[in-house]
């Protein structure tokens, strides 16, 4: 019994010795199978090293290769000079570098950083990005590269009733297929226009009681808009028997207008002597008006001056108004005071055509969809609201340019305010 006490426990040492070997040996396999990930962040000057569209390289050879690789980027900081190539990378390149035994080769991972790429897409190469688009139809099957025929040049946009549907109908005949159509709909009956071939091929944007002027805002950003070299934005109530758009725009080239309206014919609808048409010339830019209405003959409204009714702009001088315009100012009133601030020499690049002319008819048709409010018919409280918004829109530029000026230290008196000198 004793004798066989002796012998169990070699045994039993020798086996607690094999099976610790057996552990560390699984644990040293299991270890260099979990992969080693290191981050490196390199930071380059944006003066030396210009923007550059890596996101993702694979090296062709082993992991010593690699990292010498990472190591000379590392160092690069400090040794630009003599690293020509070192042109090609971003100012800010995030690099992760990956290490698996699994794999026969490492991975290099690296972030774009495109500073110069617009607003919210600097992680994206240059090449990739779209930063305007249109208002083009395209197909649902075939090539995309087949679906345009042709490429309007030119955006014509009317705010409409159902009622004025055959007013409208007349308008858009007027305009060739060089022409995008698009109708916002105040009244939501944006689907019964389809007795109109024209309208099958346009742009129907409808939302309740909304005027012209917060559509445009919301719908026409100059990036959506600027494929097309000129924009109209016009009202529904305009006849348009005597009016040629090719005409018109061949008038505005000729003349360098960057905003223009068509000339008015007179009548009791008139408001501003500089928008009535005048029968012996093509094109006018500067007019008389009442005395006192002028604070300068070469400001508005003796000059640099149209009306919201039926405006037309420019490519460029969109892009300016555009931002102009207020989010909570829906009517637009006293934009026409202020659409020279948008362009150079105003007084050269802002007219009437008078060649090509309208008629405004004064069809009240917005107005009726305001409130009775206190005993007031709606269209009352839709002018109340009109005037209130022209007050509170010059204060604003005034208040703004004084602020812009102060800030350079400039002392600038306020822009003349016209309505408190109409009271």
């Amino acid at each position: 019994m004793g004798n066989f006490l002796r012998s169990a426990q070699p045994n039993e040492a020798i086996r607690l010795i094999i099976t610790t070997f057996v552990g560390l040996v699984f644990g040293f396999f299991l270890g260099k199978s979990v992969p080693t990930v290191s981050r490196t962040k390199i930071n380059f000057s944006a003066s030396i090293l210009p923007p550059i569209d890596f996101t993702y390289i694979e090296d062709k050879y082993s992991g010593p290769k690699t990292q010498a690789l990472l190591n000379a980027w590392s160092t690069l900081h400090g040794r630009r000079a003599g690293y020509p190539w070192a042109q090609k990378f971003s100012n800010d390149i995030k690099v992760l570098y990956i290490e698996n035994k699994y794999r026969s080769k490492p991975v290099i991972f690296m972030q774009t950083w495109v500073p110069t790429n617009p607003r919210g897409a600097e992680r994206l190469p240059p090449d990739i990005v779209v930063s305007e688009s249109d208002f083009y139809l395209h197909r649902l099957w075939g090539q995309p590269d087949e679906d345009l025929t042709s490429r309007p040049k030119y955006l014509l946009t009317f705010t409409v009733g159902y009622e004025q549907k055959y007013n409208i109908d007349a308008c858009v005949k007027k305009f060739s297929e060089n022409f995008t159509i698009m109708l916002f709909h105040y009244d939501g009956r944006a689907s019964e226009w389809d007795e109109f071939e024209w309208s099958k091929r346009a742009i129907h944007v409808s939302a309740p009681k909304q005027t012209k002027w917060w559509y445009a805002k919301r719908f026409l950003h100059p990036d959506i808009v600027a494929p097309y070299e000129y924009i109209f934005i016009w009202d529904e109530d305009l006849g348009v028997e005597h009016f040629d758009a090719e005409e018109y725009l061949e008038l505005v080239r000729k003349h360098g207008l960057d905003i223009s309206q068509p000339g008015l014919e007179p009548n009791i609808g008139l408001t501003w002597q500089m928008t009535e048409r005048r029968a012996d010339s093509e094109v006018h830019k500067v007019t008389e008006e009442k005395p006192g209405w002028c604070s300068d003959p070469l400001l508005p409204p003796c000059a640099a001056f149209i009306e919201i009714m039926a405006p037309v702009f420019s490519r460029n001088a969109w892009r300016c108004v555009w931002h102009m315009i207020q989010n909570d100012l829906v009517h637009g009133w006293g934009l026409d005071f202020a659409l020279r601030k948008c362009v150079e020499t105003p007084h050269e690049k802002i007219g009437v055509i008078d060649s090509e002319w309208i008629v405004h008819q004064s069809v009240p048709s917005l107005g009726n969809q305001g409130q009775h409010i206190e005993g007031k018919a709606p269209w009352e409280g839709v002018r109340e609201r009109c005037r209130s918004e022209w007050m509170i829109f010059q204060d604003r530029m005034a208040d703004a340019e004084i602020a812009y000026y102060a800030s350079l230290g400039i002392r600038y008196n306020a822009t003349f305010r016209w309505m408190e000198n109409r009271k």
